[in-house]
C-alpha cells in the first residue's frame, strides 16, 4: 500500500509540475491537428472544422468541401 501511495504522490508531483511549467510560460498548449482530416462524421464528411487553428491540410479539405458544395 506504501508504494501505491508513493507512486501515486510522484505523478501528482510531476503533473503539479508541469501544469506550474505552463502556467509560468503563459503560453497556451498546443496540439496537432492534422490527424483530424482522417476523421469522418456519420455522412462521411471531414471533421476538420472541429480544429481552432487547422492545419494545411485541412484547408485543402475545406476549400475542396466549399468547391464540391458550390457545384450542386
Amino acid at each position: 500500500m506504501t508504494q501505491v501511495l508513493i507512486t501515486a504522490a510522484v505523478f501528482a508531483i510531476a503533473l503539479a509540475g508541469m501544469a506550474i511549467g505552463v502556467l509560468i510560460s503563459n503560453r497556451r498548449i498546443k496540439g496537432s491537428c492534422g490527424g483530424l482530416a482522417n476523421f469522418k462524421d456519420r455522412d462521411g464528411n471531414s471533421i476538420c472544422e472541429a480544429c481552432s487553428n487547422p492545419s494545411p491540410e485541412c484547408r485543402g479539405e475545406r476549400a475542396r468541401e466549399h468547391a464540391a458544395s458550390a457545384n450542386d
